[in-house]
């Protein structure tokens, strides 16, 4: 079998309020030509799909237009969905009955059945072959909330060391993991899906939501059973190896969602399955339809930045391709009139002018080194926020169970998620 691995698309996302929706369309057609040139059987989508738990109606157009062409164009293809910490868990699996039918199984969230036992049963996919036999089966695991997971009862000696989430996160793809070998054949593979923060994965600056749980932020690989033949993991945007494994890896996003990614090259992967194994994990660059450009490469002085900025020479090109720019001045002092010096130095330039990064000299006379500027104030994440007004206030570290409740209430569609 092959399976094509991709995640974070964050449809509806704007960089520095500029709308990606061209940048988003160019992906999604590439990414039809691809499943219908490498001949694939399955797309694993591990979260993610949207930006914010309340997508627009453009938003939600781009994804079921694509899920309908892939259908037309690869009729015999399978789509496994799972959704990440910016979905709704709701709203992503609310037309489910319908994408069901044409070949689309979307797991938003963990169901537990009356007696509130998980009903493991639909996150377990089988995954068939091109002549109908089933060739694999998808634990299909989305985004895990704390009340998703199964409770661990400690042992006499255990209460300071175990973490009922991470242990529960474990537990979980365990169980998932002996029901699907439970129905397994001979030459059948068991692949996994999940979206998560594992255990030393590199983060992509400026453009990642942090998930902390607890005070935990990140998963061990050792919840992923060494006998699964591909683990498909989204949220970190980057494409990367989980602790140097070949078959437990992320995709990294599509797009780039930030200009800390501006000389990344993004990708999906290809996964060859054979005799109930990954084969081979093949990259597949995905091209840019706008371009991204950091001018100077490094901050430099306001003159000298000007200076770059004039010796731009671009094509000209239509307005929902010119590429994106972000300048880097450093000061020494503030600077009243920035953004107009810098938007007399673009005229007539075809770039769209989407960041103006200004950092401060370190020598400065008078700086402050804990003093925060306006672009990383914007970077702070609400946890972030807390950590340091609790600090403030109480001159003490914000204890854990403060600090879960907090993230809990932070979480996007937790109370949707919990609802009857």
């Amino acid at each position: 079998m092959r399976l094509l691995h991709t995640s974070d698309w964050h449809l509806g996302q704007t960089l520095h309020n500029f709308e990606r929706t061209y940048e988003h369309q160019c992906f999604l057609d590439w990414l039809l030509d691809t499943i219908v040139a490498e001949q694939a059987d399955a797309l694993l989508i591990a979260g993610d799909v949207f930006d914010n738990a309340n997508p627009s109606a453009a938003a939600h157009k781009q994804l079921y237009r694509f899920l309908q062409q892939a259908r037309q164009r690869a009729p015999r293809l399978e789509i496994v969905l799972v959704a990440g910490n910016h979905d709704s868990p709701g709203r992503l699996e609310a037309p489910g009955p319908l994408l069901e039918a044409h070949g689309t199984t979307v797991v938003g969230h963990v169901a537990r059945g009356a007696n509130g036992d998980i009903d493991l049963e639909r996150l377990i996919v089988p995954l068939h072959r091109k002549d109908g036999s089933v060739g694999a089966w998808c634990l299909a695991i989305p985004f895990l909330r704390p009340g998703d997971v199964p409770r661990i009862a400690a042992t006499q000696g255990e209460e300071s060391t175990l973490d009922p989430y991470l242990n529960g996160v474990a537990l979980l793809y365990q169980q998932a993991f002996a029901l699907a070998a439970s129905r397994r054949e001979p030459g059948q593979a068991i692949v996994a899906m999940g979206h998560c923060h594992m255990v030393d994965g590199q983060a992509s600056l400026e453009s990642e939501r942090r998930i902390v749980i607890g005070g935990t932020e990140a998963l061990s690989a050792a919840a992923f059973d060494p006998a699964l033949a591909y683990v498909a993991l989204g949220h970190l945007h980057l494409a990367q190896r989980v602790g140097q494994s070949e078959h437990v890896r992320y995709c990294g996003s599509p797009l780039p969602l930030s200009f800390a990614e501006v000389g990344y090259r993004h990708q999906i992967l290809r996964i060859d399955l054979a005799d109930g194994g990954a084969r081979e994990v093949t990259p597949l660059p995905v091209p840019r339809a706008v371009e991204l450009l950091r001018v100077p490469a490094r901050p430099a002085p306001l003159d000298d930045a000007l200076a770059a900025l004039a010796a731009l020479d671009l094509p000209e090109l239509a307005p929902h391709a010119t590429p994106f720019l972000e300048v880097r001045v450093l000061l020494d002092a503030p600077e009243p009139g920035l953004r107009a010096r810098i938007e007399a130095a673009l005229e007539g330039k075809h770039v769209r002018l989407a960041k103006i990064e200004p950092t401060r000299s370190s020598g400065a006379p008078g700086s402050d080194s804990s003093a925060l500027t306006l672009d990383q104030l914007a970077q702070l994440q609400p946890d972030d926020v807390f950590r340091r007004l609790y600090l403030q206030k109480f001159g003490a570290e914000a204890p854990p169970d403060q600090l879960s409740a907090f993230a809990e209430l932070m979480l996007p569609g937790q109370s949707e998620a919990a609802a009857p």
